[in-house]
Protein backbone atom coordinates (compact mmCIF):
# COMPACT_ATOMS: atom_id res chain seq x y z
CA UNK A 1 0.00 0.00 0.00
CA UNK A 2 1.39 3.51 -0.64
CA UNK A 3 0.54 5.87 2.12
CA UNK A 4 0.98 9.90 2.25
CA UNK A 5 1.19 11.66 5.00
CA UNK A 6 0.22 15.41 5.29
CA UNK A 7 2.10 17.23 8.65
CA UNK A 8 1.04 19.92 9.69
CA UNK A 9 3.03 21.33 12.93
CA UNK A 10 5.78 23.74 12.89
CA UNK A 11 7.53 22.05 16.09
CA UNK A 12 9.82 19.15 14.70
CA UNK A 13 9.83 17.91 18.64
CA UNK A 14 5.28 18.36 19.00
CA UNK A 15 3.45 15.07 19.95
CA UNK A 16 2.59 15.32 16.30
CA UNK A 17 5.54 15.08 14.87
CA UNK A 18 6.37 11.91 16.87
CA UNK A 19 2.99 10.76 16.04
CA UNK A 20 4.04 11.00 12.28
CA UNK A 21 7.48 9.66 12.99
CA UNK A 22 5.55 6.58 13.93
CA UNK A 23 3.58 5.86 11.63
CA UNK A 24 6.66 6.48 8.98
CA UNK A 25 8.28 3.81 10.82
CA UNK A 26 5.29 1.35 11.87
CA UNK A 27 3.90 1.34 8.22
CA UNK A 28 7.71 1.20 6.99
CA UNK A 29 7.72 -2.01 8.72
CA UNK A 30 4.90 -3.43 7.23
CA UNK A 31 6.30 -2.96 3.77
CA UNK A 32 3.93 -0.12 3.00
CA UNK A 33 5.67 2.98 0.91
CA UNK A 34 5.40 6.05 3.11
CA UNK A 35 5.77 9.76 1.50
CA UNK A 36 5.12 12.87 4.10
CA UNK A 37 4.89 16.07 3.14
CA UNK A 38 5.60 18.09 5.96
CA UNK A 39 4.38 21.38 5.44
CA UNK A 40 6.30 23.71 7.58
CA UNK A 41 9.41 22.08 6.70
CA UNK A 42 8.29 22.73 2.87
CA UNK A 43 7.26 26.11 3.40
CA UNK A 44 4.41 25.61 1.26
CA UNK A 45 1.90 28.35 0.22
CA UNK A 46 -1.22 28.67 2.04
CA UNK A 47 -3.16 31.00 0.15
CA UNK A 48 -4.83 30.57 -3.50
CA UNK A 49 -4.21 33.41 -4.75
CA UNK A 50 -3.57 35.32 -8.50
CA UNK A 51 -0.12 34.45 -8.19
CA UNK A 52 -1.16 30.83 -8.62
CA UNK A 53 -2.28 32.10 -12.09
CA UNK A 54 0.00 33.81 -13.69
CA UNK A 55 0.44 31.15 -16.85
CA UNK A 56 -3.12 31.69 -18.42
CA UNK A 57 -6.47 33.05 -17.01
CA UNK A 58 -9.72 31.79 -18.21
CA UNK A 59 -10.78 35.16 -17.21
CA UNK A 60 -8.41 38.29 -16.97
CA UNK A 61 -10.91 40.66 -15.43
CA UNK A 62 -12.31 38.23 -12.78
CA UNK A 63 -10.44 35.80 -10.01
CA UNK A 64 -12.70 32.83 -9.30
CA UNK A 65 -10.40 30.38 -8.08
CA UNK A 66 -12.17 27.41 -8.51
CA UNK A 67 -12.59 28.88 -12.57
CA UNK A 68 -9.27 29.52 -12.67
CA UNK A 69 -8.31 25.91 -10.94
CA UNK A 70 -10.80 23.66 -13.57
CA UNK A 71 -8.73 26.39 -16.59
CA UNK A 72 -5.00 25.01 -15.04
CA UNK A 73 -6.44 21.43 -14.94
CA UNK A 74 -7.44 21.38 -18.48
CA UNK A 75 -4.60 22.89 -19.58
CA UNK A 76 -2.08 21.81 -17.41
CA UNK A 77 -0.69 24.53 -15.91
CA UNK A 78 -0.93 24.02 -12.00
CA UNK A 79 2.17 25.80 -10.39
CA UNK A 80 5.01 23.35 -9.45
CA UNK A 81 4.41 23.04 -5.80
CA UNK A 82 0.18 22.37 -6.30
CA UNK A 83 1.55 19.75 -9.14
CA UNK A 84 4.37 18.21 -7.22
CA UNK A 85 1.49 17.14 -3.73
CA UNK A 86 -1.03 16.48 -6.56
CA UNK A 87 1.03 13.96 -7.93
CA UNK A 88 1.26 12.78 -4.49
CA UNK A 89 -1.93 12.45 -3.76
CA UNK A 90 -2.87 10.61 -7.22
CA UNK A 91 -0.04 8.16 -6.22
CA UNK A 92 -1.30 7.10 -2.84
CA UNK A 93 -3.61 4.25 -1.62
CA UNK A 94 -4.14 5.61 1.88
CA UNK A 95 -4.23 9.29 2.66
CA UNK A 96 -3.20 10.69 6.17
CA UNK A 97 -3.49 14.15 7.50
CA UNK A 98 -1.41 15.05 10.30
CA UNK A 99 -2.23 17.96 12.77
CA UNK A 100 -3.49 19.52 16.34
CA UNK A 101 -6.76 20.68 16.32
CA UNK A 102 -6.47 24.73 16.82
CA UNK A 103 -9.46 27.11 16.82
CA UNK A 104 -11.93 23.67 16.46
CA UNK A 105 -10.28 22.92 13.18
CA UNK A 106 -6.79 22.15 11.28
CA UNK A 107 -3.83 24.72 10.80
CA UNK A 108 -4.23 27.66 8.46
CA UNK A 109 -1.51 26.10 6.26
CA UNK A 110 -3.43 22.51 6.06
CA UNK A 111 -6.56 23.84 5.01
CA UNK A 112 -4.42 25.97 2.21
CA UNK A 113 -2.98 23.20 1.50
CA UNK A 114 -6.83 21.47 0.59
CA UNK A 115 -8.00 24.67 -0.84
CA UNK A 116 -4.75 24.66 -3.15
CA UNK A 117 -3.68 20.82 -4.07
CA UNK A 118 -7.75 19.46 -3.40
CA UNK A 119 -8.45 21.78 -6.82
CA UNK A 120 -11.49 21.98 -8.95
CA UNK A 121 -11.05 19.79 -12.12
CA UNK A 122 -8.25 17.74 -10.68
CA UNK A 123 -10.22 16.60 -7.22
CA UNK A 124 -13.51 17.05 -8.32
CA UNK A 125 -15.59 18.32 -10.50
CA UNK A 126 -19.55 18.45 -12.04
CA UNK A 127 -20.82 15.12 -11.33
CA UNK A 128 -17.61 13.68 -9.92
CA UNK A 129 -18.18 13.95 -5.75
CA UNK A 130 -19.14 11.97 -3.04
CA UNK A 131 -20.52 8.35 -3.83
CA UNK A 132 -19.03 9.04 -7.66
CA UNK A 133 -16.04 11.04 -6.49
CA UNK A 134 -12.69 11.04 -8.41
CA UNK A 135 -10.72 9.03 -5.77
CA UNK A 136 -13.04 6.36 -4.98
CA UNK A 137 -11.24 2.90 -3.91
CA UNK A 138 -9.10 5.08 -1.68
CA UNK A 139 -9.00 5.92 2.03
CA UNK A 140 -8.34 8.92 4.31
CA UNK A 141 -8.12 9.48 7.88
CA UNK A 142 -7.07 12.03 10.45
CA UNK A 143 -4.46 11.92 12.87
CA UNK A 144 -5.04 14.62 15.29
CA UNK A 145 -4.30 16.25 18.43
CA UNK A 146 -6.09 18.32 20.95
CA UNK A 147 -5.08 20.44 23.89
CA UNK A 148 -7.85 19.61 25.79
CA UNK A 149 -9.31 15.99 27.69
CA UNK A 150 -11.43 13.73 25.53
CA UNK A 151 -14.43 14.44 28.44
CA UNK A 152 -14.32 18.24 26.80
CA UNK A 153 -14.72 16.74 22.93
CA UNK A 154 -17.57 14.01 24.07
CA UNK A 155 -21.08 14.35 23.19
CA UNK A 156 -22.07 16.11 26.22
CA UNK A 157 -18.78 17.74 26.70
CA UNK A 158 -17.85 21.68 26.81
CA UNK A 159 -16.10 21.90 22.92
CA UNK A 160 -18.61 19.26 21.83
CA UNK A 161 -18.41 15.58 20.19
CA UNK A 162 -15.44 15.38 18.46
CA UNK A 163 -17.09 13.54 15.29
CA UNK A 164 -19.05 16.39 14.72
CA UNK A 165 -15.83 18.66 14.79
CA UNK A 166 -14.28 16.43 12.23
CA UNK A 167 -17.02 15.93 10.10
CA UNK A 168 -16.07 19.41 7.87
CA UNK A 169 -13.11 17.09 6.74
CA UNK A 170 -14.18 13.58 7.09
CA UNK A 171 -17.20 14.21 5.03
CA UNK A 172 -16.61 17.69 3.70
CA UNK A 173 -12.61 17.14 2.33
CA UNK A 174 -12.27 12.43 2.23
CA UNK A 175 -16.05 11.87 1.67
CA UNK A 176 -16.79 14.73 -1.08
CA UNK A 177 -13.48 13.68 -3.02
CA UNK A 178 -14.42 10.22 -2.69
CA UNK A 179 -11.90 9.13 -0.35
CA UNK A 180 -13.58 6.13 2.55
CA UNK A 181 -12.60 7.98 5.42
CA UNK A 182 -11.53 5.59 8.26
CA UNK A 183 -12.36 6.39 12.21
CA UNK A 184 -9.97 9.36 13.85
CA UNK A 185 -6.86 8.52 15.66
CA UNK A 186 -7.38 11.59 18.10
CA UNK A 187 -4.44 11.85 21.51
CA UNK A 188 -6.47 13.68 23.42
CA UNK A 189 -4.38 16.48 25.76
CA UNK A 190 -0.96 14.63 24.77
CA UNK A 191 0.99 17.95 26.84
CA UNK A 192 -1.06 16.87 30.06
CA UNK A 193 0.11 13.51 29.92
CA UNK A 194 3.43 11.61 31.27
CA UNK A 195 6.13 10.31 29.00
CA UNK A 196 4.61 6.77 29.83
CA UNK A 197 1.07 7.88 28.65
CA UNK A 198 2.17 9.09 25.47
CA UNK A 199 4.18 6.45 24.95
CA UNK A 200 1.39 4.14 25.57
CA UNK A 201 -0.58 6.67 22.69
CA UNK A 202 2.37 6.00 19.95
CA UNK A 203 1.94 2.23 20.99
CA UNK A 204 -1.78 2.53 20.55
CA UNK A 205 -1.03 4.34 17.27
CA UNK A 206 0.84 2.04 15.91
CA UNK A 207 -1.10 -0.99 16.80
CA UNK A 208 -4.06 0.79 14.12
CA UNK A 209 -1.73 1.34 12.01
CA UNK A 210 -0.52 -2.50 11.67
CA UNK A 211 -4.00 -3.40 11.13
CA UNK A 212 -5.17 -0.64 9.02
CA UNK A 213 -6.10 -2.38 6.19
CA UNK A 214 -9.10 -4.12 8.44
CA UNK A 215 -10.44 -1.08 10.18
CA UNK A 216 -13.93 -0.67 9.47
CA UNK A 217 -14.68 2.97 7.81
CA UNK A 218 -17.05 5.56 9.14
CA UNK A 219 -20.59 5.47 8.33
CA UNK A 220 -21.99 7.94 5.71
CA UNK A 221 -25.33 7.48 4.15
CA UNK A 222 -25.20 5.92 0.68
CA UNK A 223 -26.33 7.38 -2.38
CA UNK A 224 -29.90 5.88 -2.40
CA UNK A 225 -30.75 7.15 0.92
CA UNK A 226 -30.96 10.67 -1.00
CA UNK A 227 -33.67 11.99 -3.28
CA UNK A 228 -32.87 14.11 -6.11
CA UNK A 229 -32.66 17.30 -3.90
CA UNK A 230 -30.18 15.55 -2.19
CA UNK A 231 -31.80 15.48 1.15
CA UNK A 232 -32.59 12.26 2.97
CA UNK A 233 -35.78 10.38 2.35
CA UNK A 234 -38.78 10.73 4.46
CA UNK A 235 -38.00 7.89 6.78
CA UNK A 236 -34.28 7.14 6.51
CA UNK A 237 -33.16 7.82 9.74
CA UNK A 238 -30.25 10.40 10.06
CA UNK A 239 -26.58 8.66 10.94
CA UNK A 240 -24.11 10.43 10.21
CA UNK A 241 -22.30 13.49 11.06
CA UNK A 242 -24.07 16.74 11.44
CA UNK A 243 -26.89 14.92 9.70
CA UNK A 244 -30.79 15.19 11.06
CA UNK A 245 -33.98 14.35 9.64
CA UNK A 246 -36.90 16.15 10.66
CA UNK A 247 -39.27 13.95 8.85
CA UNK A 248 -37.47 10.85 10.70
CA UNK A 249 -35.77 9.85 14.03
CA UNK A 250 -32.43 11.28 14.49
CA UNK A 251 -29.72 8.42 15.91
CA UNK A 252 -26.44 10.58 15.94
CA UNK A 253 -23.21 9.15 15.17
CA UNK A 254 -21.04 7.19 17.72
CA UNK A 255 -18.49 9.09 19.18
CA UNK A 256 -14.84 8.37 19.32
CA UNK A 257 -14.74 6.22 21.82
CA UNK A 258 -16.78 3.30 19.59
CA UNK A 259 -15.00 3.71 16.59
CA UNK A 260 -11.46 1.68 17.91
CA UNK A 261 -10.63 -0.55 20.06
CA UNK A 262 -7.15 1.78 21.03
CA UNK A 263 -9.31 3.71 23.61
CA UNK A 264 -8.17 1.58 26.57
CA UNK A 265 -4.79 3.66 26.76
CA UNK A 266 -6.47 6.68 26.26
CA UNK A 267 -9.29 6.08 29.07
CA UNK A 268 -6.36 5.27 31.09
CA UNK A 269 -4.52 8.39 30.48
CA UNK A 270 -7.64 10.51 31.02
CA UNK A 271 -8.72 8.88 34.21
CA UNK A 272 -4.88 9.52 35.49
CA UNK A 273 -4.74 13.42 34.95
CA UNK A 274 -7.79 13.82 35.52
CA UNK A 275 -6.27 12.04 39.22
CA UNK A 276 -3.73 14.58 38.74
CA UNK A 277 -5.85 17.63 38.39
CA UNK A 278 -8.28 16.76 41.36
CA UNK A 279 -5.00 16.36 43.55
CA UNK A 280 -3.91 19.18 42.69
CA UNK A 281 -7.38 21.48 43.14
CA UNK A 282 -7.22 19.45 46.42
CA UNK A 283 -3.74 20.29 47.49
CA UNK A 284 -4.19 24.23 46.79
CA UNK A 285 -7.70 24.61 48.54
CA UNK A 286 -6.34 22.91 51.79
Amino acid sequence: MKVLIVHAHPDPASFNAALKDTAVATLRAQGHEVQVSDLYAMGFKAVPDAEDFTDTRRDPERLQIDVEQEHQYETGTHPPDVAAEQAKVEWCDLLILQFPIWWFSMPAVLKGWVERVMSRGFAYRRGRKHAKGVFLGRRAMICCTTGTSAATYAPDGIEGDIQHLLWPVNNGVFHYLGFTPLPPFVAFAPRQATDEDRRELLDAYAHRLRRIEDVEPLYFHPREDYGPDQRLLPGVEARSGFQRSPRAPHRPAAPAEEHSDERGPEKKIEKKIRADVDSAASAATS
